[in-house]
């Protein structure tokens, strides 16, 4: 069935259009013929009972003389006793047509085929009884049965209708179906002039509200996502080489700047100054493998945890500068990666206290089913118009450009992604003062 497969879905359907024609044709010319074919028979039948009532009714009165009579068909005469009293001259001196005995007050019919009387032939026989002073007489007519086809013009005329219905049905669907598919082939065509280079393209929509409009609405969509990631890459590739530039700009200034005089050269501060630049980098290359990771869809082992003791051990081993007040209910479980939630932690604590001016509060609550885990500063908090701009990737507002010049601007966003890998949300919401993180994640069932 390769063969098949191989074929457009135009011819496939056309062919599949004219088959299902031609077997309705065919089953219709069948149903004609049959009921042409029936409604003949009935009507000779008929002739042939009328022709029988006239001969009946002339033989009541006297015995006719069937030789030069009753053309086409074949007429026998017999007494009570069942001898031939006359007959039409073809049938003179022959055995009777039919065996036939029908009750006097009735009569009958029969077909009969290759008789010895009509050899190479069918033949419709009606047995007629008729009543005379000395008994009853029987009369049997007969003519030649139609064949299967009943004639010749029937055929040709089912014949060529069915020829010509079949190469409609046919010629029809694969136009129709051309037709229909015709935006496919735009679609197709536009598709294949699109690259990752040039996304700009889109394919054009159909005018009328059919499945080839939603694809097409869909893959316009679709091709909308992937331009946007495309240009999300760049921006990220393009944010990062920046990012890491500048440490590597510094290390190479400090390296050429104590090799310009190496007797003179302060090498424990030149050691220092490099050892803050490869700080810098090595969290800026930590930061970008965890968002390749997000990105890609890493995720560690997760299972269930009591997010009041994650915290409280995270807060334990942390080397807070500043004051870290802590109000935690006890018993909060969710499913998640330890150590996934503890880096999600570690980035608010990170922007908590790079932006406090004494105290950073940690607050853990259950509420309708969620975790609500609040991290919180009283430092000069975050603009409303500016609470969705911290989460996007590289982005630091001039307050953590002073309070921290060395910072990578993916804390953040790495702790959103890793809140909706969890189920969850984080976002930025109102404080009396300062800065306000919530973190919600789904509880785990009691």
């Amino acid at each position: 069935m390769g063969w098949w497969h191989r074929r457009s879905i135009r011819i496939r359907l056309g062919v599949v259009a004219g088959a299902v024609m031609a077997l309705l044709c065919t089953a219709m010319a069948v149903f004609i013929v049959v009921m042409v074919r029936q409604t003949a028979i009935d009507h000779r039948t008929e002739q042939l009972f009328a022709n029988a009532v006239n001969i009946g009714a002339q033989l009541r009165r006297d015995v006719p003389d069937l030789t030069q009579s009753n053309p086409g068909q074949a007429v026998q005469v017999f007494d009570p006793t069942g001898t031939m009293v006359t007959a039409i001259s073809t049938m003179t001196g022959n055995p009777p047509m039919t065996r036939l005995h029908p009750d006097p007050d009735a009569y009958a019919t029969t077909t009969t085929c290759d008789s010895e009387v009509f050899p190479g032939g069918c033949m419709i026989v009606l047995a007629y009884p008729v009543h005379r002073d000395d008994g009853v007489w029987q009369l049997d007519v007969a003519v030649p049965a139609l064949p299967w086809y009943v004639s010749p013009q029937l055929i040709g005329s089912l014949g060529v209708s069915w020829v010509l219905l079949v190469t409609a049905a046919a010629m029809g669907s694969h136009r129709i179906v051309g037709k229909t598919l015709q935006p496919v082939g735009v679609i197709t065509g536009t598709l294949a002039r699109i690259t990752s280079s040039d996304l700009r393209h889109r394919v054009p929509v159909p005018k009328y509200h059919d499945e080839l409009r939603d694809l097409a609405e869909t893959a316009n969509r679709t091709l909308d996502r992937t331009e946007s990631a495309v240009q999300k890459q760049l921006r990220f590739a393009s944010d990062a080489s920046h990012d890491l530039r500048s440490p590597l700009t510094a290390i190479r200034t400090r390296i050429e700047e104590a090799m310009m005089d190496p007797a003179e050269a302060d090498w424990p501060r030149t050691g220092e100054a490099l050892l803050e630049s490869v700080d810098r980098m090595q969290a800026l290359i930590c930061d970008l493998l965890q968002v390749a990771r997000l990105d890609a869809g890493v995720g560690c082992h997760r299972e269930p945890l009591d997010l009041a003791e994650l915290v409280t051990g995270e807060l334990e081993r942390r080397r807070a500068r500043i004051e870290l007040r802590r109000c935690l209910t006890p018993g909060v479980r969710v499913e998640g990666s330890r150590i996934e939630l503890a880096r999600l932690l570690g980035n608010l604590l990170d922007n908590a206290e790079r932006h406090a001016a004494s105290t950073v509060t940690v607050r853990l609550t259950r509420n309708a089913g969620e975790a609500v885990l609040e991290v919180a500063d009283d430092g000069e908090g975050i603009a409303p118009d500016q609470r969705e701009a911290v989460f996007q990737r590289f982005t630091r507002l001039e307050a953590s450009k002073v309070r921290d010049p060395g910072g990578t601007g993916l804390g953040l966003p790495i702790a959103r992604q890793l809140a909706e890998a969890h189920g969850g949300t984080l976002t930025a919401e109102d404080s009396d003062r300062g800065a306000r993180l919530v973190l919600r994640l789904p509880v785990l069932a009691p």
